[in-house]
């Protein structure tokens, strides 16, 4: 199964800053076991959104910066700190912010907040791994078109 926690890509600036919105609903599939008849969003996929959001950052800053088109995996999470519960109907506004980068490695600062208050935070190192697969660029892309759209988009 392919998910993304990620609805719409609001800021946009490659070797420096992403924001990005996710929009809790109902109908998400985790909440029919997290947990019945009191939905929680699991921790591990707020981790999930702010690494989709980072790591397209990372990429984008390595290929700028250094010429090399490479995806970028979660290696290490650091000093993760969860504040709040996340249930349907919450928006969670997401904010990477590029921190190091070099040919090897790219670390981000990543946040999520809900009516402006501090949910979730850590730190995220990415190791790059270069896969040569044309249809998968072309697919991110077309993603990364959608998430950026000029009806979405509200800076860079």
């Amino acid at each position: 199964m392919r998910f993304f926690l990620i609805d719409r890509i609001t800021k946009w600036v490659v070797c420096e800053e992403a924001r990005a919105v996710k929009n809790i609903s109902l109908s998400e599939d985790f909440f029919n076991d997290h947990f019945p008849r009191r939905p929680v969003m699991p921790g591990v996929l707020i981790l999930e959104g702010m690494a989709q959001l980072a790591g397209l950052l990372v990429e984008a800053s390595l290929k700028e910066k250094f010429g090399i088109n490479a995806k970028a995996v979660v290696s290490i999470i650091e000093r993760v700190k969860f504040r709040d519960m996340v249930k349907p109907g919450d928006t969670l506004n997401y904010t990477a912010t590029l921190l190091s980068l070099n040919e090897v490695a790219g670390k981000a600062k990543v946040e999520a907040h809900r009516d402006g208050r501090l949910l979730t935070n850590s730190e995220m190192i990415f190791s790059f791994k270069n896969i040569d697969d044309p249809k998968l660029d072309e697919w991110r892309s077309k993603l990364m078109n959608i998430w950026m759209s000029q009806d979405n988009q509200t800076s860079q």
